[in-house]
């Protein structure tokens, strides 16, 4: 499958296969986050993947919209330098390449809030993070178990070129 393929097929799943995903991909999925663009190439990002079921299901008690982490393979953390102007953005896009990445190994993901949540400061004290960071998300990782078929807008209902009319 193609990138423009992985993009266009891609879902959130939320329910997951009790299969291991394994190590190599979990790696070539952290590698590609850290390939992700950042804003004058700082990189201000510290990428975590949980796969221990005692911690997945901390995680998933801890995030008010993630219960489904607890049945997942795996879980990503996206952390990324507070004081650092484009965190957020930086953050997002190595999630993305996450996402992409997974996908493209046939692993599904769920995009699960972090910035701007009650438990960012929980979920980094739990993953012994540095104080430094922030967490921008957390993206929980499994062989899917569902198939989603939820419908997009179309093109032309968010998009315009040039200026809107």
């Amino acid at each position: 499958m193609d990138l423009i393929d992985v993009i266009k097929k891609r879902r959130s799943i939320r329910r997951f296969k009790n299969q291991p995903i394994p190590d190599d991909v979990l790696t070539e999925i952290l590698d590609c986050a850290r390939l992700a663009p950042t804003a004058i190439n700082i990189q201000p990002w510290l990428i975590g993947c949980v796969t221990d079921k005692v911690q997945l299901e901390r995680l998933a008690n801890m995030a008010d919209h993630g219960r489904f982490i607890k049945d997942s393979a795996a879980c990503f953390a996206v952390f990324c330098e507070k004081g650092q102007k484009y965190y957020l953005e930086d953050g997002c896009a190595a999630t993305m390449n996450i996402i992409t990445a997974a996908a493209a190994s046939g692993i599904g993901t769920c995009w699960v809030a972090g910035d701007k949540k009650e438990y960012v400061e929980a979920v980094r004290t739990l993953l012994e993070v540095p104080d430094k960071y922030t967490l921008v998300s957390l993206i929980a990782a499994g062989y899917p178990d569902e198939a989603p078929e939820k419908a997009k807008k179309s093109l032309a209902e968010v998009s315009f070129r040039n200026q809107y009319k």
